[in-house]
């Protein structure tokens, strides 16, 4: 063996050496890793403390869970305004005050605004002039029914019947903790399970058992418990859903008919009106997404990935302020086509909305001036039915939370038809006026902003606004002392 040889496989060796060396360490850093996120995974799963049955504190839960717990105190977080919607406080009708008057003796010609997120359900419920103040107090317990994870342990405890028909105010100090999650969550092992015995009952009366629920349908039908349209049933204002024939407008609007139900008399045309809730889950069963097995939380609250923990996030939000982790998950175009796509459907369904509010306000209007123009009951019944049901084909679109995204298609087919309806109701009004010696077109009075229309319907916003104050002032703070005193602490949120 010649020297040079000798000494080229020494290099050889060397080099070898070396190389075993560094794939052995990396090797150990991979292992190390493995390790290390099998760890944390394990750890998640091994409680801090125990969680009663009906616990519901948020923050305790968090204790077990502080992954989805910080990704919920996020729903704080107001800060994100998409096109139309989004987190931020928005008030509708300053924006649209066509509803006004569409609402005209109804408790949201008071005040509408655009939902935060779910940590605020207490705050703005309590904020909000639809559920009055001291000498004004006009809802039931049920309006707390969608509000607080306090609910199920009172539905518990009182029994749904007696919760429903509860005053709202005297159930006050009870409900003091916001959406969270015993709603959605069975404590000992965190399944999905629904807590409000409306879905419940809805679904069995279509003949479903809860029994062969999938897990990815209850991804959707936890968010049904209150993303939906309801009513509250008899003068003991049992929280109902009106499923009975179905989920579209059409047979919602079918079976409200056959039991003769009006949630308000119209204060100008005097029509027996329905309100639309926000049938968000009713729309989204007609669309694409539902169509191919998409669930609510695959949208608002995908995946997410910390160290080697995949868990739900639950910052739950518009899939547009988080578009790489919801709909990129299916989608390949990039964020900016996929944003694009979505606003061209709302646009289109923005615009024939307004188009359905519109004629809708000027109906109510030429129907109030019927009235002052000696039109009979008989002349006027007709008519009422139609604005009946145009307006509430408008409302079960406008209602939703997406602008008609989660089935565009199917809004714009429901607008047109509010519009038709709508547009009759008006061809017949001219029918009476011209009976009536009434020059036409007709004059109506002017309700351009939220503040004249509010005005021309008779609301005394200096005395509502009054009373909620003292609400706020001397009601609230006494609510909040008794359910610390009773639950041991109050987070603030």
């Amino acid at each position: 063996m010649t020297e040079k040889t000798s000494t080229g496989k020494k290099i050889l060796y060397i080099f070898l050496f070396f190389a075993t060396v560094i794939v052995v360490f990396i090797l150990g850093l991979l292992a190390a890793s493995i390790f290390e996120r099998r760890g944390e995974s394990v750890a998640r799963l091994e409680p801090v403390r125990d969680i009663a049955e009906w616990e519901p504190r948020n923050e305790i839960w968090g204790e077990n869970y502080p992954r989805q717990y910080e990704t919920y105190r996020k729903t704080l977080d107001t800060g994100f305004r998409s096109k139309y919607a989004g987190s931020a406080t928005i008030d509708y009708l300053e924006d649209y005050p066509d509803l006004v008057v569409l609402w005209a003796g109804y408790l949201f010609s008071r005040d509408f605004k655009q939902a935060r997120g779910h940590a605020y359900a207490i705050k703005d419920i309590r904020q909000t002039l639809r559920t009055g103040g001291v000498e004004f107090s006009p809802q039931p317990g049920t309006c707390w029914s969608c509000k607080s994870t306090d609910v199920p342990r009172l539905i518990q405890s009182m029994g749904a019947e007696a919760f429903y028909k509860s005053k709202w105010s005297d159930l006050g100090e009870q409900v003091v903790n916001p959406i969270g999650c015993q709603d959605c969550h069975e404590p000992k092992t965190m399944d999905l399970r629904i807590t409000r015995p409306a879905l419940i009952e809805a679904l069995e009366r279509q003949g479903k058992k809860m029994s062969n629920i999938t897990h990815q349908e209850m991804r959707s039908l936890v968010c049904a418990q209150c993303h939906v349209e309801y009513y509250f049933k008899g003068p003991d204002k049992y929280l109902t859903f009106p499923w009975d024939k179905g989920f579209s407008a059409d047979s919602m609007e079918s079976y409200y008919n056959d039991i003769g139900f009006k949630d308000w008399e119209h204060k100008l045309s005097k029509a027996p009106m329905l309100k639309a809730q926000h049938p968000d889950y009713e729309l989204y069963m007609t669309g694409i997404h539902a169509t191919r097995g998409v669930a609510c939380a695959d949208c608002h609250m995908p995946y997410k990935v910390v160290g080697g923990v995949k868990f739900t996030d639950h910052h739950i939000q518009s899939p547009l302020n988080n578009i790489a982790n919801s709909c990129q998950v299916c989608h390949r175009q990039s964020e900016t086509q996929l944003l694009k796509d979505v606003y061209e459907r709302q646009d289109r369904v923005a615009e024939i909305r307004k188009i359905a509010e519109y004629s809708l306000r000027k109906a109510h209007l030429e129907a109030e001036l019927a009235w002052k123009n000696g039109a009979s009951e008989e002349e006027m019944k007709p008519i009422l039915e139609l604005l009946r049901s145009a307006q509430w084909r408008w409302d079960w679109v406008a209602a939703a939370n997406s602008v008609g995204f989660h089935s565009p298609v199917e809004a714009l087919r429901v607008l047109g038809t509010a519009i038709e309806r709508s547009e009759k109701a008006r061809g017949l009004l001219n029918i009476v006026f011209t009976k009536k010696g009434v020059t036409l077109p007709v004059t109506l009075p002017d309700v351009g902003t939220k503040l004249i229309a509010q005005k021309y319907i008779g609301l005394d916003l200096e005395k509502i606004l009054q009373d909620k104050l003292n609400f706020i002032q001397n009601v609230v703070p006494e609510w909040d002392k008794k359910a610390k005193s009773r639950q041991g602490s109050l987070q603030e949120y």
